[in-house]
């Protein structure tokens, strides 16, 4: 009977417990951070109605903050450098009586040493989970999430992929010559419609369960890194889906930028950095919301910030990540993502970050980049950008015809404008992504053009980034987006070929394929292309040169790009700075030996990738 009492009351604590005490973020932390200060955020039933009470050594209960909404607490910790790792409670008291409890733990930190960051010695490789390979039928459709229709055939519902199907391909990418893989939001999107992209947050702590659970990520990330290579997060700090729980149930009203009536972003970036820009256009362009069905968060508020910047220092932190992603930087508060690149800069200083920049011009990207190179008045902190600019130069290069400013010069303008950035290495350079045409579509299916942008991308300065299947030559226009997030072929069982193998592809795929992994191969093992000097020529005759070198010596890589309908002679003179005593070369795709640089046969339309000797 005293058994049963006893069950009983237990059970009726935890029910209290469970009613009155949804959730503390993040749910535990870490001794030895940089910074001393932890804000935690409380929400149940009515919290603010309780006190809090804490004795551990080392940490101080530096302030408990109520809000507008009763249902939140902001806690203001302080933990001593001295303070150990270990476990202690978190008492929330009414009338000086216990009413709940939370047991709050500190870990000992990972040592930083292990990670490496991401930089130009790397291939980032980027996927959308839910479309790459499905491992875990089981995990298709979860009872109780809003979104429970799978449908392969459509581009708007989920297809199945996840995290195990990553897992499962690990040694495809390794094999491709692929050193980082970046995924679109594998957190929670708990969206009645196209939830399978990620960018939607309905909760900031917690895998997407469709696509697994915290402890197979961390387990991800393990598995990445024992088969040395990285892993890039992609982070949004600009807005959530209204699917997200703090969205239902605000702690204030200005958690989220609020307008008279929906207002949506103008999308132009111009009035951020434009001197004559009026304040109603900055405010539009920052404070709209993306979409309607994404909140544009309050980035000036201070809670909301304190929020997002310990989200990713705990996701770093926990799973051992590379480096990160920031998505939409441009339409986020400008003071404030300063503060976090410092804060974030201080607890992993190899840490790696890049922010998603799609503007129209360097100087606009060179706005955003740390330094104040183009003296915008203050240093953004932000090391690099996706060189949104590069990649339409190389289309240029492509498919344009050559003029002073057209054709191949404006790829060698381009990169002449390398002087806007501290280090225009830490650029990330693409072809394509999820939100983009893909990249053998825009050169409308013309393998030697293929070719020729694969070669530039793994040559030209800065981090190179493929999207998934650019190696297989899947292809469509973004018009919807849905149509370049199709299936990789082979990700699910029965699919009717298989593309992560041989025999599943084309003969044209397997010759992509086999030319990707061999420049993606070598580019592993060369250190002038990895982070070497690069030295470019004015284009003369339909041809433009560069090298990539290292000042103290070494293999220099001389790439030569014929963007003619016609094979060419090149005279290479002119190229005698770089060349040096070189006298033969070898073709790095072909390995056919060139026995004299004198003259080089350049073919139509053919990039060649060459290793002086």
């Amino acid at each position: 009977m005293k058994k049963l009492i006893l069950l009983l009351l237990l059970s009726i604590s935890v029910t209290t417990f469970a009613q009155k005490l949804e959730r503390i973020e993040p749910m535990y932390w870490w001794v030895g951070m940089k910074n001393p200060k932890l804000q935690l955020l409380v929400h149940g039933d009515r919290i603010a109605e309780l006190g809090v009470e804490l004795n551990y050594p080392g940490v101080k209960l530096v302030g408990v903050n109520k809000v507008e909404n009763p249902n939140y607490l902001f806690v203001d910790l302080e933990i001593a450098e001295s303070a150990a790792a270990g476990k202690f409670p978190i008492a929330f008291t009414k009338g000086g009586k216990k009413v709940l409890q939370y047991t709050y733990e500190l870990k000992n930190r990972t040592a930083n040493a292990s990670r490496k960051g991401v930089s130009s010695k790397d291939l980032i490789y980027l996927l959308m989970p839910d479309r790459f390979s499905n491992g875990d039928p089981k995990n298709d459709v979860i009872k109780g999430m809003q979104e429970t229709k799978l449908n392969r055939d459509s581009m708007y519902y989920r297809h199945g992929g996840d995290l195990q199907g990553l897992i499962n391909k690990l040694d495809y990418l390794k094999d491709l010559g692929v050193t980082a893989i970046w995924m679109t939001p594998e957190i929670e999107n708990d969206m009645a419609n196209a939830s399978y992209h990620g960018y939607a947050a309905t909760d900031h702590y917690k895998i997407d369960p469709r696509y697994g659970n915290l402890a197979l990520y961390k387990s991800f990330v393990d598995k990445v890194h024992e088969k040395g290579m990285k892993v890039v997060k992609d982070i949004v700090h600009n807005h959530v889906g209204t699917g997200h729980w703090f969205y239902k149930d605000m702690p204030m009203k200005d958690w989220v930028n609020q307008w008279p009536v929906y207002t949506q972003t103008s999308y132009r970036d111009e009035p951020v950095m434009d001197p004559h820009a009026s304040k109603a256009d900055q405010k539009k362009m920052l404070d709209g919301w993306f979409v309607p069905s994404m909140p544009d968060l309050n980035q000036r508020n201070p809670y909301v910030q304190n929020y997002l910047t310990q989200n990713h220092i705990w996701w770093v932190e926990d799973a051992g990540i590379d480096g990160l992603r920031l998505d939409t930087y441009p339409y986020n508060d400008p003071e404030y993502m300063r503060d976090w690149a410092i804060k974030i800069k201080a607890e992993f200083p190899t840490l790696s970050v890049f922010g998603e920049t799609l503007v129209n011009s360097a100087a606009a990207q060179a706005f955003f980049t740390g330094g104040n190179t183009v003296s915008r008045g203050f240093d953004t902190e932000l090391p690099g950008v996706t060189d949104a600019v590069l990649k339409n130069a190389i289309y240029e290069a492509l498919n344009g015809k050559s003029g002073w400013t057209d054709g191949i010069f404006r790829l060698y303008t381009t990169i002449a404008q390398d002087f806007l950035y501290q280090d225009a290495e830490r650029n990330v350079i693409f072809m394509d992504n999820h939100d983009m045409s893909r990249f053998y579509s825009m050169v409308k299916e013309d393998f030697d053009k293929y070719k020729s942008g694969m070669a530039l991308l793994l040559t030209l300065r800065g981090i190179p980034q493929m999207y998934y299947g650019t190696e297989i030559l899947m292809k469509n226009y973004s018009d919807p987006d849905g149509l370049v997030r199709s299936d990789f072929p082979g990700g699910w069982p029965g699919d009717k070929a298989d593309k992560f193998t041989a025999a599943g592809r084309t003969a044209q795929e397997n010759e992509a394929w086999n030319f990707v992994k061999t420049l993606a191969n070598y580019r592993k093992n060369s250190p002038a292309l990895q982070g070497g000097k690069m030295m470019q020529y004015v284009p003369e005759n339909g041809i433009y040169t560069y090298f990539r070198y290292l000042p103290e010596g070494g293999k220099t890589v001389m790439v030569i790009v014929n963007i003619e309908d016609q094979a060419k002679s090149l005279e290479t003179s002119r190229f005698e700075e770089r060349i040096g005593q070189a006298s033969s070369a070898t073709n790095v795709i072909t390995k056919e030996k060139i026995n004299t640089l004198k003259n080089i046969a350049v073919p139509a339309k053919t990039t060649l990738v060459l290793e002086l000797n």
